[in-house]
């Protein structure tokens, strides 16, 4: 069972295409967003995804209501739990406790955004991931991840650069 996962798009189009494609590519079972779509249009290359999907809000989507439209009710404000694959998961895009909630031992793998920068690492057995940006406009690098929930550790952890 694998997840796709991937944060900051900041309507950047030809960025959030390309990470469809990986993620129709590698054939997961599900797409997290972390948040920062900015504007409803971003949404558009999500219906070309092959599984489902689900979001949380970020610190730069200002037009929730339409996002909500556009997306089928798939984003909520604040953290998202949720079970899959027989792990717990934990996803929001500002997370300031992610050392807190991975001594909890609630979750198996916690998910966040914001900073724009790539970030793996296994905290208290916990598999924290900020997948970097899809947008490419802080770092100048477009990545997204791919993670294996059978091996909820960095090992477990595909990066994909969207720039080649």
């Amino acid at each position: 069972m694998k997840i796709g996962v991937l944060s900051d798009t900041h309507d950047n189009l030809p960025l959030i295409e390309k990470a469809v494609g990986v993620f129709n590519r590698e054939n997961v079972d599900l797409v997290l967003h972390l948040g920062d779509y900015c504007a409803p249009f971003a949404l558009r290359p999500f219906r070309a995804l092959r599984m489902e999907w689900k979001g949380v809000f970020g610190n730069n989507d200002g037009e929730r209501m339409g996002l909500l439209e556009a997306s089928g009710r798939r984003i909520v404000a604040g953290g998202l739990t949720l079970s899959w694959g027989g792990k717990e998961i934990f996803v929001d895009h500002i997370n300031p406790l992610r050392s807190a909630l991975a001594a909890s031992g609630r979750f198996d793998v916690i998910l966040y955004g914001h900073t724009h920068t790539l970030e793996i690492y296994e905290e208290k057995g916990c598999l924290c991931v900020n997948p970097g940006e899809v947008c490419a406009y802080l770092t100048g690098k477009a990545t997204v991840v791919c993670i294996d929930l059978n091996d909820v550790s960095p090992r477990g952890v595909e990066v994909f650069d969207l720039m080649v």
